[in-house]
């Protein structure tokens, strides 16, 4: 168990630009996993007026440390240039999304038992969607969120602070509401440079009988499934339950429940209690015997570096074989995650002119980055009735897949994850 005192503990505020140790345990064992090349931020979506002007790409490495098992990049791009006042992201734009955050909601106040008006915050609540969720359990609730999407949620009349968090924030919050029962942070927490500010605003905010709960993507079925395209400039590390074990033992918190999950590809749920006297469940030593047998070993890495370039090709090469028959396949969808795929991969509009999302998107009318694909209503689609289309956000086919079928679409659908296939939809 590592040490508590904070005089022994590593440095958790990871320095900007590139890292050499591990950004949970200090370790300077780290391994290559996947260097995805130099690439534009993801959500630096671009105007027309942009396009012939300079872009700014970063090194996009994956590394992995034999210590704690976290895997990590080894280059962090300035927080205020990755979330920027065009931030184009929205929850409560997908209607997936906004029922699993429900499902959550009701998951967690079923889980702690938490009472009616109980303190809810939770930490990027972008528009405010989960929150919204406690709200309509009696739940008092406070956001905090430092992109421009703070304004929606102040809009659904949710207390929001627009700020990034730390302990001024956690301590504004305390002031004003009182302590956090709950304070939650959903695929939020693996994006912060900062993260001993963060648990330091933990420590203040979280009640004494309180719990932060998190979730984010998990490394094993990242690795199993060759999601590779989930490495982006966001996402400073993609977290085994080791590591996350391994950075609460630094401080006064201890993991006591975790929960593996499907959303995204595969999420990991993680209930870390305030103080060192709550016995973890079963679900913590089970997961990290688990973990063990797989994520200590360096052929596992190896595996996943050399079958994410082939899938890389292979799509590459169906791509252009499409477009060479006068039929280029079209894209469906543009999270972040597909700028991390069409641009390793070097997918421009010749193989893929344009690329669709949903009418209420906020990146309607911009371009990707990087390969300049433009993004337009998919109304297109039904409209054109292209041969073929890729569904970019793969972790939601299903759905996707029928709602374009409800519709009128005909095309033939595939998903280029875990494997480029066709669906039978």
């Amino acid at each position: 168990m590592p040490a508590t005192s904070s005089s022994d503990r590593p440095r958790h505020n990871i320095p900007l630009g590139r890292v050499t140790a591990c950004q949970v345990c200090g370790s300077p064992e780290l391994h290559e996993v996947l260097d995805l090349g130099c690439q534009p931020l993801c959500d630096s979506l671009l105007t027309a007026e942009q396009l012939s002007e300079p872009e700014t790409f970063y090194p996009l490495r994956q590394m992995w440390c034999s210590n704690c098992t976290l895997s990590q990049l080894d280059y962090v791009v300035p927080g205020d240039v990755v979330y920027h006042n065009s931030y184009p992201y929205r929850t409560g734009v997908t209607r997936e999304l906004v029922e699993y955050q429900e499902q959550l909601a009701a998951s967690i106040i079923s889980q702690l038992r938490l009472p009616e008006d109980s303190l809810v915050v939770d930490i990027g609540c972008n528009d405010a969607t989960l929150l919204q969720h406690f709200r309509n359990s009696s739940m008092r609730v406070v956001g905090v969120e430092p992109t421009n999407i703070a304004e929606y949620a102040t809009a659904a009349g949710v207390d929001v602070l627009n700020c990034f968090f730390d302990r001024e924030a956690a301590r504004q919050i305390v002031e004003s509401h009182g302590h956090a029962r709950v304070v939650t942070a959903t695929n939020v927490f693996a994006h912060m440079a900062s993260i001993g500010d963060v648990i330091d605003g933990l420590e203040t905010l979280v009640a004494d009988d309180g719990y932060f709960v998190l979730e984010n993507h998990y490394l094993v079925p990242v690795m199993e499934r060759m999601q590779f395209d989930t490495i982006y400039h966001e996402h400073l590390r993609t977290y085994s339950l080791k590591s996350l074990v391994t950075l609460f033992g630094y401080y006064d918190f201890q993991v006591v429940r975790a929960e593996k999950v499907s959303r995204y590809g595969g999420n990991i749920r993680v209930y870390v209690a305030k103080g060192k006297h709550r016995t973890p469940d079963a679900t913590v030593s089970e997961i990290l015997a688990e973990e063990e047998k797989t994520l200590t070993n360096p052929s596992y890495y190896e595996r996943f570096r050399r079958e994410s370039i082939r899938l890389k090709n292979e799509l590459l090469k169906f791509l252009i074989a499409e477009a060479d028959r006068g039929h280029p396949v079209i894209g469906n969808s543009c999270p972040g995650r597909c700028s991390t795929l069409l641009n390793f991969a070097g997918v421009g509009p010749d193989l893929m002119p344009f690329l669709c999302e949903q009418p209420t998107s906020l990146k309607l009318g911009l371009y990707l980055p990087g390969q300049h694909l433009p993004i337009v209503n998919n109304q297109r689609l039904i409209e054109e009735q292209p041969e073929s289309v890729l569904l970019l956000a793969w972790h939601y086919a299903e759905p996707i897949a029928r709602q374009l079928r409800e519709r009128g679409l005909r095309s033939k659908l595939y998903v280029p994850m875990p494997s480029l296939q066709r669906l039978d939809i």
